[in-house]
């Protein structure tokens, strides 16, 4: 059956200082070579969760994304996180899902966190992006989308009756004030929706004075934790078992009995 190897990188950030930040992930990720497939980085692993979009923000031909086409080939891994971008006079908070043979995806995040601003600077995104490698369709997600459930449901209209993903993926910035609801959140969408489900936040303190915890989590399809690492840097592997996923699946068939309603 088909295996996954992802890698969490649940760090300290510079604020609003890309050259550090990309020099620091960039030896984390070259220590890994040969061992992972899929690395995942925090929400803005550039910045840091800033509302500077107008100082920040890159074009998708700027040095943030070359950086990641270089890596991912260079290591032969995919590489994802978000970054601020502009595109058409607008800012956002985007994902990019970055292949190593330099093609990508991305992702502009949908709900945007009012209680920051961050609707004010950043316009929202439209429409889902779910990855596919090694035959795992894998939903990527930023950070506050974690509390709106119905963006992440599965469809009861399945194609040949096989389930829209099989891993859900929150990259974030989400305050060690409010780790409760992260922690709790992330294993309600592993169970309500029978998947993995990986959550990769940051650790330290950022230029707002605001505190993030890590609580990083790799979640399994019956919501038992498979990996947590609270309040310091981490780097974790891990290999994803699609057997287990199906047999969870064929075992507890309760997506079957769901709500019908179509995301767009």
């Amino acid at each position: 059956m088909s295996t996954l190897t992802i890698t969490t990188i649940q760090t300290l950030l510079h604020w609003e200082d890309k050259e550090a930040n990309l020099l620091m992930l960039e030896k984390k990720i070259n220590a890994l070579a040969g061992e992972t497939e899929v690395v995942v980085l925090p929400e803005m692993f550039s910045t840091g969760f800033s509302m500077n979009p107008q100082k920040l923000a890159e074009n998708m031909e700027g040095d943030t994304v070359a950086w990641m086409k270089r890596v991912s080939a260079e290591n032969k891994v995919i590489i994802t996180g978000s970054m601020i971008i502009e595109e058409d006079k607008k800012y956002y908070n985007r994902l990019i899902w970055m292949m190593p043979h330099g093609e990508y995806g991305f992702y502009d995040k949908r709900h945007r966190f009012a209680y920051s601003g961050e609707d004010k600077h950043f316009s929202s995104g439209e429409k889902r992006l779910i990855a596919s490698v090694k035959g795992w369709k894998i939903n990527l997600l930023v950070c506050y989308d974690l509390r709106f459930p119905v963006w992440a449901r599965q469809s009861k209209r399945e194609i040949n009756s096989v389930p829209e993903y099989d891993v859900l993926m929150y990259v974030a910035n989400w305050p060690e004030r409010r780790s409760h609801a992260w922690k709790t959140l992330l294993c309600a969408r592993a169970i309500e929706n029978q998947c993995y489900v990986v959550g990769v936040n940051r650790v330290g303190t950022d230029g707002n004075e605001i505190n993030y915890s890590g609580n990083s989590l790799i979640i399994d399809p019956l919501g038992e934790v498979l990996y947590h690492m609270a309040d310091e840097e981490d780097i974790h592997t891990i290999t994803l078992k699609k057997e287990k996923l199906e047999e969870i699946r064929k075992k507890f068939p309760f997506l079957s009995d769901g709500d019908e309603f179509l995301i767009k």
